[in-house]
């Protein structure tokens, strides 16, 4: 029988709370961990964000490094290493090759994009669009209040508020959108100071500005085709520049969700 740390897990998506996931299974001894990606991933909290990896080839967040592999002949020597190796693998093809042993889809897309609870013996999902138990075994509950992180067996996560978190009193003011369909570029920089009204970019012929001040906690990747509404910022009005380059609090606690959820599992 494998020991629990030697059970392969293969998770969907490599965006912040993926990556907060990630770090708390692979500091609590889980070295097999897969991680698949799109070929041009979206993240805005790229500093904490495995899936920059996908660009740059290795991706570092608390000490915990991410490595690009092209095919599985490479896998191995990423975990030997103490890696965890990322694979861009849009269709989830590795999961039906190597049937692992733990599913997690931390996509966070709000919809179920192509996982079944049959996928592993034990499927977990994080947020809205999944019923677990038909879906999957285990819905992790990523809305924040009362019940963020709470293991759901029957039914759904709380549906999708549209309203971003609340940081220093600011939510909806504190993430920047993109005004239209174009090509995002900048001057600026994850950690940058700036002030309200401050460009922070432009999208073809638009100006993006900085509504509050604050500090670019994020900022999706230069060069970015970007579509109307899409998420390219995020300003953190706490003025913390250290606060771009570390885990937040709501990733930190799912993780611990999902590590809860394989330990309930598991070790019965």
């Amino acid at each position: 029988m494998k020991r629990l740390t030697e059970r392969v897990i293969i998770m969907k998506g490599a965006g912040e709370m993926a990556t907060g996931v990630a770090c708390r299974l692979h500091r609590s001894g889980f070295r097999r961990i897969l991680m698949l990606e799109t070929p041009s991933p979206l993240a805005v909290r790229r500093e904490v964000s495995f899936c920059e990896a996908i660009h740059n080839g290795r991706k570092s967040v608390e000490g915990i490094e991410a490595v690009r592999i092209e095919n599985g002949s490479a896998l191995a020597d990423a975990w030997e290493k103490g890696k965890i190796p990322l694979l861009a693998d849009p269709q989830g093809d590795a999961v039906r090759s190597m049937e692992p042993d733990i599913l997690i889809d931390a996509t966070i897309a709000k919809r179920n994009l192509g996982i079944a609870i049959t996928d592993a013996p034990l499927v977990i999902a994080l947020g809205p669009g999944f019923f677990a138990g038909r879906d999957c075994h285990l819905v992790v509950e990523t809305n924040r209040g009362h019940n963020l992180g709470r293991l759901i067996a029957s039914g759904e996560a709380e549906p999708n508020t549209g309203i971003p978190g609340n940081i220093g009193g600011y939510t909806r003011e504190r993430v920047l959108r993109a005004p239209a369909d174009g090509h995002f570029t900048t001057e600026k920089m994850i950690g940058d100071k700036v002030s309200k009204g401050d460009v922070v970019g432009i999208v073809g012929t638009n100006t993006v500005t900085a509504p509050i001040d604050g500090i670019l906690r994020g900022l999706i990747r230069p060069g970015t085709h970007v579509t109307t509404g899409l998420k390219i910022g995020d300003i953190d009005p706490r003025g913390d520049a250290a606060y771009c380059h570390t885990i937040s609090e709501k990733a930190r606690a799912l993780g611990g969700s999902v590590l809860e959820a394989i330990l309930t599992v598991y070790n019965q």
